[in-house]
């Protein structure tokens, strides 16, 4: 392969992605038009400004897909988790902004406003939580923290963000932050049993905090029994599942839905997947689904490619998040699972959503564009040979480790949790 050319597998994500966008543009233009001709006058106004959004995204991807995050020849880029924390640091003084100045809409308070844009820094405070966890992991599994100081990082990057996030409120998001940067730890090669012991004490956590707030119980209740409150709790529940009856095997057409006519709430925005079921029908929706699998398929072959342990890291816990809130978005729509607020990626509209998951799929990029050929270092044919002995031995001893070294062998050295 052509030194920082991308892998077979980087273009597969990059043609699924392609495929979402360009049929988000589609769908957010048609689920939008009606309310968007009565209140603005303009039919294409959400078009015009995802399409915007579209661009800039493309642009971080672009500019990310170059990122150099290892070590090359003796040349060391700036700290991995140097750029993790500053892109940490930023991501929680917007939240922080939130509490101080934010925009409320739908009972929650999540957006800033720029005056040229909203953004919702919760968006961006998962890729930084992210990062952060990956280089953590990186940094305990080469010995370079003890475990207080891991576990007290850890718990920082963690638990200020969601701490913040839960205050807006905002529970889908918190989720989804929790659960990518738990795909990163386990990645890492987390013992087991700490994962177990964490998951006893997180869910009666989520447990207490559905039942403190009375509108997370309106929603579990509304998912058990939509019909129990057909114009309150379950209105949309109810409605989504009349688009989707409505479009049968094939749907009714292109353009021609009638629950975006007033009768279905975030039409072109959480419940976007409803509008493509009736209008595409059957076909239609399980093609978001395939181009999802397709997507999910590339990222970890990225992921499994890279020699790198931060890139391998990096890569699984994006892929990870981007799909789980796509799977978590399509499962609150069709009735699997309650409403959790949180958008279909690379399709409904947002631009901060849009931005934020083409940013991380520039990174993934990255990963496969300089990871693949891990950190080079020269080294004599006698030393490698000897280096290589004594890996396998010492790999042997530990019983093998799940993080890859940057040559592609297992970590010898390094702690395991």
């Amino acid at each position: 392969m052509r030194k920082h050319s991308l892998s077979h597998s980087a273009y597969v994500l990059l043609g699924a992605t392609c495929v979402l966008v360009f049929g988000g543009l589609l769908a957010v233009y048609s689920a939008s038009s009606v309310a968007d001709y009565v209140k603005y006058g303009d039919s294409a106004y959400h078009l015009k400004k995802q399409a915007q959004y579209a661009l800039l995204g493309v642009g971080a991807l672009w500019a990310l897909s170059h990122w150099k995050f290892g070590r090359r020849r003796g040349v060391s880029t700036p700290r991995v988790e140097a750029v993790a924390w500053l892109v940490w640091g930023v991501s929680v003084v917007g939240l922080i902004a939130v509490e101080v100045s934010g925009v409320g809409k739908w009972g929650a308070t999540r957006s800033i406003d720029l005056g040229i844009a909203y953004v919702q820094p919760s968006e961006y405070a998962k890729l930084g939580a992210l990062l952060v966890t990956a280089a953590l992991m990186v940094g305990w599994q080469r010995g370079e923290y003890e475990l207080g100081a891991f576990l007290g990082r850890l718990g920082v990057a963690l638990g200020v963000p969601v701490l913040l996030i839960m205050m807006q409120p905002d529970m889908g998001t918190t989720m989804s932050l929790v659960i990518a940067c738990g795909i990163v730890i386990v990645l890492g090669g987390v013992k087991w049993r700490w994962l177990f012991l964490t998951a006893g004490v997180a869910l009666p956590s989520i447990g207490l905090a559905i039942l403190l707030a009375g509108y997370r119980m309106e929603r579990l209740m509304a998912f058990i029994d939509p019909w129990a409150d057909p114009t309150g709790g379950g209105y949309q529940f109810i409605q989504s599942l009349y688009a989707f009856g409505s479009g049968g095997p094939f749907g009714v057409g292109l353009g021609l839905s009638r629950q975006k006519f007033f009768y279905l709430p975030a039409a072109h925005n959480d419940f976007i997947f409803a509008v493509i079921g009736e209008e595409t029908g059957l076909v239609g929706a399980l093609g978001v689904v395939v181009a999802f699998i397709v997507f999910a398929y590339a990222g970890i072959r990225i992921a499994l490619e890279c020699k790198d342990p931060f890139g391998r890291l990096l890569a699984g816990g994006l892929t990870g998040m981007i799909v789980t809130q796509a799977i978590m978005n399509m499962a609150a729509v069709t009735g699997l699972m309650p409403i959790t607020g949180i958008p279909l990626p690379l399709v409904s509209a947002g631009g901060s959503s849009l931005t934020l998951t083409l940013a991380a799929i520039g990174l993934i990029l990255a990963v496969s564009r300089h990871g693949a050929r891990g950190n080079v270092r020269l080294v004599r044919p006698e030393e490698s040979r000897e280096s290589d002995r004594a890996s396998a031995t010492q790999w042997r001893r530990n019983g093998g480790a799940h993080l890859p070294r940057a040559n592609g062998r297992s970590t010898s050295g390094g702690r395991r949790a």
